[in-house]
């Protein structure tokens, strides 16, 4: 009753997205409850990603934007996300130039101790955690990409940048697993919920790989499709 009437509110707007609800007394009182009826809806609710609990601060409303992710020849995330209406940010978190570890040196092709430029990036939909990763570029041939990326807001400019007019997805490999805490956090969303883990390869007109990447998503948040076709 009470995860019923709230989702009722959710939907006919009466709750928007970022308002708070109640605190768990008020809800108690205001549908003669006990507390503990009153915390499953609400653990029931975060289940359906529609509000997040943040200890400390409350329960908020969370309309997730749902997104379709299409993957293909050419794959690229704002020409993806940004036909769907919702507006596309990212944040780098972290960029340096470490030696590529194993599994990196291998999707590159690269030599034992050849240095990558690894950058961490969160991408938001609608201000919404919808995923964050890392990326790895050889460091010979892309040692400020972590820069120029920042600078000109855009993957296929700042490769671009450096001479290289079209890359395409080489191998994308996809699995979902239990999110671990740091990833739960991460990413706003309820701890039973699962993500969707994302590995891939792209390479410039050559052949010559580019970048290798590890994505997680938000599972609640994102639907994938696969096309041998797209934007050819």
């Amino acid at each position: 009753m009470i995860r019923d009437a709230l989702l009722h509110e959710i939907a006919e707007g009466v709750l928007r997205p970022g308002d708070k609800l109640p605190t768990e007394p008020q809800l108690a009182a205001r549908f003669g409850a006990g507390r503990h009826s009153v915390r499953r809806a609400l653990e029931a609710l975060a289940m359906l990603g529609k509000v997040s609990i943040e200890q400390g601060r409350g329960t908020f409303v969370e309309e997730a934007p749902r997104l379709t992710y299409a993957i293909g020849k050419r794959t690229r995330l704002r020409r993806n996300l940004l036909p769907q209406g919702c507006e596309v940010s990212g944040q780098l978190l972290s960029s340096e130039i470490v030696e590529a570890p194993a599994p990196v040196r291998r999707a590159l092709d690269l030599p034992q101790g050849a240095m990558v430029v690894e950058s961490h990036r969160l991408t938001l939909a609608d201000a919404v955690p919808v995923a964050f990763g890392w990326t790895w570029h050889p460091a010979e041939r892309f040692r400020d990409f972590a820069t120029r990326r920042e600078a000109l807001g855009s993957t296929t400019e700042t490769y671009r940048s450096y001479g290289v007019e079209d890359y395409f997805r080489h191998e994308t490999e996809i699995h979902a697993r239990p999110a671990r805490p740091d990833e739960t956090k991460m990413l706003k969303q309820h701890p039973s919920l699962p993500v969707i883990e994302l590995h891939a390869v792209d390479v410039d007109p050559e052949g010559l790989p580019l970048s290798a990447s590890r994505v997680i998503w938000a599972a609640g948040r994102v639907k994938f499709t696969m096309t041998g076709t797209q934007d050819d």
